[in-house]
């Protein structure tokens, strides 16, 4: 039975992303001499902050899908200008993204991550899907393929993240570009974004998975092991359900991730599994911390925004999967925890801290929580459609 607390929250999310968030980041988060500004407070936009490649790649794809999201305004104008500050901007002159543009327009950062590419990818995508072939965007998406498979592969498996580099295994650029070729595979022909699903599920249940807990870490060891200090010993629980809900979107076929996938049984259990450690370790007081140590314990008790949004794509997808009333249970939860964040006073803004006491930190809104935000809801939608009866 699908969760009628999880529908009466939607609703509220719904009219806020719609009514609020789209028209006050549309108006005052663009920019007018150039690209998406990285936070606004209440009083608008924060001036002189360098700007991320990829804080401008996740607003281009949060406007690219706001029209399907129920949104009127002029989404295709902020894409298409977007697009265009991105390549005159961040786009390297061998097309790989640069990390960071100074508040003048000029370099500050000209290092090219593996995660700006995925994210680049994704942008790519999501403005494809709008704007349609003329754009040339499919092209621009294979040629950065095509870079990536060359600068970033390793010789043993996965990527590198940063071209040069051979550290350990980090686990956050394979889950966007998982991301990234799970939409392409779903509007492409091409069966290099099939075979990038495949490889990076399987690099998933191989390696970045521990066999032995069923936690996934941040850096691994090509053998699997996680290597000395604090750091690598970080579990984060937004991360186990972010990475549940890429494996249950990441069945055979070219299922959209917003479809209902055939989900393998290696699969199904692995997300469970990790959604399970997200919630027994990481709920405290109705929301998920930051982080834990790999004896399951808090290390961050802080909550930020972005893994309450996890929490509710992946319970809203298993929900839709499986029908389990505990699913339906825990998205309407997540999607109570995920409105508190958005009750700000302020039009159209968002609490991206909750300290353990259950406030909040007032502070300017940052931009590269939008994308999270407008993805938990267009799953919420998605579930509560198409869900099995």
């Amino acid at each position: 039975m699908r969760d009628e607390a999880a529908r009466r929250t939607l609703a509220r999310l719904e009219h806020w992303l719609v009514a609020d968030a789209f028209p006050v980041w549309a108006r005052q988060g663009w920019d007018t001499r150039g690209g998406f500004h990285e936070r606004l407070a209440a009083d608008g936009p924060v001036a002189g902050d360098a700007r991320r490649a990829r804080v401008q790649l996740r607003q281009i794809y949060s406007f690219a899908r706001a029209r399907s999201l129920g949104w009127q305004g002029d989404a295709r104008r902020l894409v298409t200008d977007g697009l265009a500050h991105y390549v005159a901007r961040y786009r390297r002159e061998d097309g790989l993204a640069r990390l960071l543009i100074a508040p003048d327009g000029s370099v500050a950062d000209d290092t090219a991550l593996l995660y700006d590419q995925a994210f680049a990818l994704l942008a790519f995508c999501e403005a494809h899907r709008l704007l349609g072939p003329d754009g040339g965007l499919r092209q621009a998406a294979e040629a950065l393929l095509e870079r990536i498979q060359s600068v970033y592969r390793r010789r043993d498996l996965g990527f590198r993240s940063e071209g040069a580099s051979e550290r350990p295994l980090s686990s956050n650029p394979h889950m966007h570009l998982l991301e990234a070729a799970l939409a392409w595979r779903s509007t492409s022909e091409d069966p290099r974004w099939s075979r990038l699903v495949d490889d990076l599920v399987e690099l998933a249940l191989g390696y970045l998975i521990d066999a032995r807990t069923g936690a996934l870490s941040g850096h691994l060891e090509v053998a699997g092991t996680t290597y000395a200090g604090v750091p690598s010993r970080l579990i984060e629980p937004g991360h186990q359900f972010e990475w549940a809900w890429l494996l249950l979107c990441s069945g055979p076929g070219r299922a959209r991730p917003a479809s209902a996938p055939e989900v393998p049984a290696a699969q199904l259990e692995a997300a469970a599994r990790l959604m399970e450690i997200g919630e027994s370790c990481g709920i405290r007081d109705g929301v998920a911390v930051n982080s834990l140590l790999d004896d399951m314990t808090v290390n961050d008790p802080e909550a930020r925004l972005w893994p309450q949004a996890e929490r509710l794509k992946a319970h809203a997808l298993m929900a839709r999967l499986t029908g389990e009333p505990r699913h339906w249970r825990l998205a309407g939860e997540a999607a109570q925890a995920l409105q508190s964040y958005l009750d700000t006073g302020a039009r159209g803004l968002w609490y991206d801290r909750r300290l353990p006491d259950g406030s909040f930190v007032t502070e300017p809104s940052p931009a590269s929580s939008f994308y999270h935000i407008v993805c938990a809801i267009g799953e919420l939608s998605s579930a509560l459609e198409t869900a099995v009866a």
